[in-house]
């Protein structure tokens, strides 16, 4: 079984518009589109599983390329994906707000005059 990354394709793009472009080389497990959290829109890409290795191998090399809605498709191998820290995992990024806690090394805030 493979799992194949679909990226590229228009924002418009549902599941059974994705799924549609699939089923000329064989059978489907499943076509998801990834969609984002606080819209509910589509983060323009996707995955197919497909159960049989050798139509899998065959629906990339057709599709990778292929225009889909004046977007050229991309279309390879879903990698695993990499582990993500949470909040107490030591990743993230940014300086801070601009408090004095350790670590900041432009000093406390200044105090700023109202602009009335």
């Amino acid at each position: 079984m493979k799992k194949i990354y679909v990226g590229n394709f228009s924002f418009h793009m549902t599941e059974p518009e994705l799924r549609a472009l699939f089923e000329p080389f064989g059978a489907i497990d499943s076509a998801s589109v990834a969609t984002d959290r606080d819209t509910g829109r589509s983060r323009g890409f996707g995955f197919v599983q497909m159960p049989n290795d050798d139509e899998a191998e065959k629906a990339m090399a057709a599709l990778n390329g292929k225009d889909s809605g004046g977007r050229a498709l991309t279309v390879n191998e879903a990698r695993p994906q990499a582990p993500r820290s949470g909040f107490g995992g030591g990743g993230g990024g940014g300086r801070g707000r601009g408090n004095d806690r350790g670590g900041n090394d432009r000093g406390p805030r200044q105090r700023r005059e109202p602009r009335w």
